[in-house]
């Protein structure tokens, strides 16, 4: 391959190239609807023409067959008044004229097929821009929903999602950890709590085996609440009167025993 040959053949891929991107969908669909309706224009006054053109063969043809027609009636006129040589003379004429009427019928011929085609090429052209109208809707909507994905696709696949998703790990693992902190502080002061009533109930069982065992140690007829002196004491020592706070405690002993 020849040095001028592979030039040519990257010139015109890179020019092939430029162009496919410089082209737009929608507006390449618009300029090929407008080109067909430049062709669909061009196509009816070609029939337009062939049409008049028509008409005028056919107006040609009926005069010469109408005059071809005339001749023979005066050839006919001539015979009948003796005028043979005037009736060859009309004879020739109307030989002329039959002529040229025969070549007008099959230029008449001609042009009605002609014009019968075009009237087809123009009723199917016409069906192929209603067509085409209807698909540059469509492929215009195509096009938008493509962008638009396009463009959706853009803004997910430029976001950051990993550190989106760890973010939002983090802060649950911060809620999951907070719930934890509280659950363990309402746990300790339940606890506590248990702690303290368990304790209470445990002081008030040694009370009253201490209050059980103080009254299986005294003398039967020496009552709960007084203490036993030795015979000495109790010959010399005359009773005194209780204290107020013995006499409190003493009333807090019993009810403790009633319980």
């Amino acid at each position: 391959m020849g040095l001028f040959d592979r030039i040519k053949r990257v010139v015109g891929a890179n020019v092939n190239d430029l162009i496919s991107k410089a082209e737009d969908p929608e507006k390449m669909l618009e300029q090929a609807i407008l080109e067909m309706q430049e062709d669909l224009v061009q196509l009816r006054q070609g029939v337009a023409q062939a049409i008049a053109a028509q008409k005028r063969t056919d107006k040609q043809y009926k005069d010469a067959a109408a005059e071809a027609e005339k001749w023979e009636r005066n050839a006919k006129l001539a015979l009948q008044k003796g005028e043979e040589d005037l009736a060859r003379q009309a004879l020739q004429r109307k030989k002329t004229v039959s002529e040229t009427a025969t070549a007008l019928k099959t230029s008449l011929d001609q042009q009605t097929v002609t014009v019968e085609n075009l009237k087809k090429n123009l009723v199917q052209l016409e069906s192929k821009i209603s067509e085409a109208k209807t698909k540059k809707e469509m492929l215009k909507a195509r096009i938008t929903a493509a962008k638009a994905q396009e463009q959706l696709g853009t803004m997910v696949s430029g976001m950051n999602t990993s550190s989106a998703m760890a973010a939002f790990e983090r802060m649950e693992e911060k809620v999951m950890l907070q719930e934890a902190r509280a659950q363990s502080v309402g746990e300790l002061v339940g606890a506590d709590l248990e702690t303290q009533f368990a304790r209470l109930e445990s002081g008030s069982d040694v009370d009253d085996e201490l209050a059980a065992l103080k009254a299986s140690m005294l003398p039967p007829s020496t009552p709960v609440n007084q203490v036993q002196l030795p015979p000495q004491q109790q010959q010399t020592t005359n009773p005194q009167p209780a204290e107020p706070v013995d006499k409190d405690l003493e009333d807090l002993k019993r009810q403790l025993d009633q319980l």
